[in-house]
């Protein structure tokens, strides 16, 4: 029997023969239909039937390592001006500004699916990284419980998984998430870059609070799991001054935060003219910065990133956090080294350090990590962070 907010939301479909309202989706035989609500304004979600669930992306490094990735949805309501997935909503013709924001499609047989492709006999139960492209925990997430039947999924099938968020409906799933830690390792995290609530809403106006975010970190810490806060991107002459970031790594220790990991802001093609934009429109000043580091470049210049590891890593040691790891090929935040391994340093490009177990806990979990494989779609490429 339907409920009334199944009601409501049936109510609101849209005619699937309006090319208008579905560009890149008009051909698409999984296509179900398009959906407005009261609930989200100026938002329309484009409900579809996925083939697969399962992405495989090979590192950005070059290092032949590849990992596993799900998107249940393309394109994200929290309208991260900086967000670094937005060039791939132009796969279904839609633009990766206001549409990426805007129109959101919706996997609604994810989990689905999902189970099917990892009961197959083939399936390695490889480690499965969840919100390197767009958050799973979006607010869309509340309605269309895509994420519980995910975690079921991964857990009966004694897959491994990683979750970077905003979202704090992860909280609602918290229960799944301890059951499913006492068979496979689920390692969490929150992404919280900007500690300043006037300057969050500016750059992130559809996401929770700051402090919203750091009470999950808590509420996760409270029911026994580990939880990473992900500091990125750190925002060059914005959030990089020291006060910001003692407030941010403080923050999060306090919160319980295991780890932190944090990289300066880096801005793909795609990405630059929605920056650049909001850039001229709040910050004029500092547009001639931006672009003598971002122009040419999609990431800072190694001198910025060294300047930026040299403030950072007394600040991180003052509050008694440890740098966490970064998987190369998902963007996630790897896997927790629960087999006792001593940590190493890892030399960087730039010239920082990042620690990192002796041996690497995401190899240690999947026999296949070392196999090449090209992307098969734009959604699937590597998702560098931010």
């Amino acid at each position: 029997m339907c409920s009334n907010d199944c009601m409501r939301w049936s109510g609101q479909a849209l005619d699937a023969s309006r090319s208008d309202a579905l560009p890149g989706l008009e051909s698409n035989s999984g296509f179900v239909r398009s959906v407005t609500t009261p609930e989200f304004a100026g938002v329309t979600f484009h409900e579809v039937l996925a083939k697969s669930a399962l992405n495989r992306v090979p590192a950005a490094d070059g290092s032949g390592t590849y990992g596993w990735t799900i998107n249940p949805y393309r394109g994200c309501s929290h309208a991260c001006v900086y967000c670094f997935a937005r060039p791939t909503h132009t796969y279904l013709e839609f633009d990766g500004g206001a549409d990426f924001d805007q129109q959101i499609v919706v996997k609604t047989n994810v989990a689905d699916v999902l189970h099917r492709e990892l009961t197959k006999p083939t399936w390695d139960r490889h480690p499965v990284a969840l919100g390197t492209n767009t958050d799973p925990y979006q607010r869309a997430e509340g309605k269309y419980r895509l994420m519980p039947g995910v975690l079921r999924a991964l857990a009966d099938s004694g897959t491994p998984f990683s979750i970077l968020t905003k979202g704090t409906l992860l909280r609602r799933d918290i229960p799944l998430l301890v059951e499913a830690a006492r068979s496979v390792p689920v390692d969490l995290a929150m992404s919280i870059a900007v500690y300043d609530d006037e300057l969050q809403q500016q750059v992130e106006p559809g996401t929770p609070t700051t402090a919203a975010r750091l009470a999950t970190v808590r509420a996760i810490r409270d029911a026994g799991l580990d939880c990473s806060v992900f500091l990125m991107p750190v925002l060059p002459y914005i959030t990089d001054t020291r006060a910001h970031l003692d407030d941010a790594i403080g923050r999060a220790a306090a919160a319980g935060a295991t780890s932190v990991m944090y990289s300066a802001l880096h801005l793909r093609p795609g990405v630059k003219p929605w920056w650049f934009e909001w850039l001229g429109r709040t910050r004029p000043d500092l547009v001639q910065r931006y672009r003598s580091m971002y122009l040419d470049n999609t990431y800072a210049p190694k001198d910025y990133r060294r300047w930026l590891a040299e403030r950072v890593r007394p600040i991180l040691r003052a509050h008694g956090l440890g740098l966490g790891r970064v998987d190369p090929a998902t963007g996630s935040m790897g896997f927790s080294n629960r087999t006792g391994d001593r940590p190493t340093a890892v030399r960087l490009d730039d010239g920082t350090e990042q620690s990192t177990p002796a041996t690497s806990p995401l190899k240690r979990a999947d026999p296949g990590y070392d196999r090449r494989l090209t992307p098969r779609r734009p959604e699937d490429a590597v998702p560098t962070l931010f």
